[in-house]
C-alpha cells in the first residue's frame, strides 16, 4: 500500500498529516506491506513515522522484568522528557532543526529517595536482579502516572484512542500532550493491571473488550463508524538503569553523598 507522496515542499505541512494517517490505518487494517514515496521528499521535509502499539503484529517484549522500582524510592526522583533534534546554522543566521524523535524519552535520576540503610539494601537487591542495565522494568513517575491529572480520579473519557469506523479493532492506549495548538501522542505500553475503563461513543463499556499485551483495548465488535474510543488508567513507565555500575558508600552516605541512579525509559 503506497501511502502518498509530496511533490512540492510548500505543501509538506498539509499533506505529511495526511499521509500518516494512512499508512496507519493501513496498518491497524492489516496490510502487509505500507510504503511513504519517495526518501529524498521524506528528508527534504523532516518526516518522521512512528508506530503506535503493536500495529505490526504482536512480539514479545525481550528482557523485561514486570515489577515496578520501589515506590519510596522513586517518589524524590528527578527527571523528565527529553528530544533529539539537530539544529544545523546557515550562514545567513538561520537555524534548520531536524526531529529525530516524534516522541519524547524519559529520563530520571533516582538517587534522592535513597533516605535511610534500608533505601540502600533495597536499591542494591533490585539493581542485582536487574543485572544492571540487563532487564527493564516498571517504574512511577511521581507526576505524571493518569489518564488525567494526578489530582483528578481515572474516568472512561480522559484520552481520545481514535474514532471508530466499523472495521478497526484494536486501539493503543494512548496519553495526548497539547498546547499551543500543537500536540504530541505518547503510546503507554504498561498501564496498571485493574485501572484501565473504556467508553464507546460516551457509554462505559463493562465488557466487549479486553486489554492486551503492549497496552492495546481489543474489542469483540468493532465500534461504530463515527463513534470515539476513549479511555481512562493508570500506568508505569517502562525503564532499565542506565550504568552496569552504582557506588554506594554507608560512610558517605551517612554524611550526605547521596548515590547516582539513573534510569533511562524503554521503547515499546
Amino acid at each position: 500500500y503506497l501511502a502518498g507522496f509530496v511533490l512540492e515542499g510548500a505543501s509538506a505541512d498539509a499533506d505529511w498529516p495526511a499521509i500518516a494517517d494512512a499508512a496507519r490505518a493501513a496498518m491497524e487494517r492489516g496490510v502487509s506491506e505500507t510504503f511513504v514515496w519517495a526518501w529524498p521528499q521524506v528528508a527534504r521535509d523532516g518526516f518522521v513515522a512512528f508506530a503506535l502499539g503493536d500495529l505490526g503484529g504482536e512480539a514479545e517484549v525481550e528482557a523485561f522484568h514486570d515489577v515496578r522500582f520501589p515506590l519510596d524510592l522513586g517518589f524524590d526522583a528527578v527527571g523528565g522528557p527529553e528530544f533529539l533534534t539537530q539544529v544545523a546554522l546557515m550562514a545567513s543566521g538561520f537555524e534548520q532543526r531536524n526531529v529525530q524523535w516524534a516522541t519524547a524519552r524519559l529520563r530520571y535520576e533516582a538517587g534522592l529517595g535513597v533516605r535511610s540503610e534500608a533505601d540502600l539494601v533495597a536499591l542494591l537487591g533490585f539493581f542485582r536482579a536487574r543485572r544492571g542495565q540487563a532487564f527493564g522494568f516498571r517504574f512511577r513517575d511521581p507526576i505524571d502516572w493518569k489518564s488525567c491529572g494526578v489530582d483528578l480520579n481515572v474516568s472512561a473519557g480522559d484520552q481520545l484512542l481514535g474514532v471508530g469506523d466499523g472495521l478497526r479493532l484494536r486501539y493503543p492506549l494512548v496519553k495526548r500532550y497539547g498546547f499551543g495548538g500543537a500536540e504530541e501522542v505518547r503510546q503507554i505500553s504498561r498501564p496498571v493491571a485493574g485501572s484501565v475503563v473504556v467508553s464507546v461513543g460516551g457509554a462505559l463499556l463493562a465488557d466487549g473488550w479486553r486489554l492486551e499485551a503492549g497496552g492495546v483495548i481489543q474489542f469483540a465488535a468493532a465500534p461504530r463508524t463515527g463513534t470515539e474510543v476513549r479511555a481512562g488508567y493508570a500506568f508505569d513507565v517502562p525503564v532499565r538503569f542506565a550504568t552496569d555500575r552504582i557506588d554506594v558508600s554507608l560512610s558517605g552516605w551517612r554524611a550526605g553523598d547521596v548515590p547516582s541512579v539513573p534510569l533511562v525509559e524503554v521503547r515499546e
